[in-house]
């Protein structure tokens, strides 16, 4: 007790010890909010070099640069479904370093709620002549892009996923190209999956575990686990890359 705790009356001097411990309760539970709302950046891994996965049939370099990619640029509709907010982070992982990567493309592509991909022709009538679900975005100096789109749905013999390919210039002109596919926490996609136009489709056919690239080639470590947001969900996702 210091020499002014010692001049208090008894009284007084509790009731300084409870608004000092009242204060100290108030700053915790701030920085308790403020945890919960960055939680999402919490749950990302940290400099561990991304696995890689096959590119797949569907990846078209049409160059489009865009953050919002739910619309066909040509007729300027918006795919239906569940908004998704995507931020992904590129670094170059080395023996003791992990730097961020500037100046790297990073191409997003996947279905859309009803297991369709622009660019092709999956059926009869399918969407050869859009561009919807699809475009890039240039890192900036924290490496950093981010992508408005929807949560996908899902087609036969795969699980629900996200492709991505990063391409970066190396010294001289010659550059590096690295293609993978993100996956979404199986629990997440019940919820989703069970309301709006997703329900047409159904239940999907295939988990995170039954599918083959995801079980052979290191899925787990390209699982994501979407926030609730007020008008979706938004997910977060280092790439780390060899350097």
């Amino acid at each position: 007790m210091n020499e002014k705790d010692q001049l208090l009356e008894p009284d007084q001097s509790r009731r300084r010890t409870l608004i000092l411990l009242g204060s100290a309760a108030l700053g915790a539970s701030a920085y308790a909010e403020e945890a919960r709302g960055d939680e999402v950046e919490s749950t990302m891994p940290a400099c561990v070099v991304t696995p890689k996965q096959t590119e797949g049939p569907f990846f078209i370099d049409n160059r489009l640069q865009r953050a919002d990619i739910r619309a066909d640029p040509a007729s300027g509709a918006l795919r239906g479904g569940t908004p998704l907010m995507l931020t992904l982070r590129v670094h170059a992982v080395g023996r003791s370093a992990c730097l961020p990567v500037s100046g790297a493309i990073v191409d997003v592509w996947h279905c859309d709620a009803d297991g369709q991909y622009s660019g092709v022709d999956q059926k009869p009538g399918g969407s050869a002549k859009e561009n919807f679900l699809r475009g890039y975005q240039v890192t900036g100096s924290d490496g950093t892009v981010r992508f408005i789109t929807v949560y996908p749905g899902w087609y036969p013999g795969r699980a629900v996923h996200i492709h991505f390919k990063v391409r970066t210039r190396a010294s001289g002109n010659k550059g590096s190209e690295f293609t993978s596919q993100l996956y979404f926490d199986d629990g997440i996609t019940d919820i989703v999956h069970a309301n709006g136009i997703y329900r047409r489709r159904g239940r999907r056919d295939v988990l995170n575990t039954e599918d083959g690239l995801f079980r052979h080639d290191d899925g787990a470590s390209l699982l994501i686990k979407p926030t609730k947001t007020t008008d979706g969900y938004a997910a977060n996702f280092d790439i780390g890359l060899r350097a």
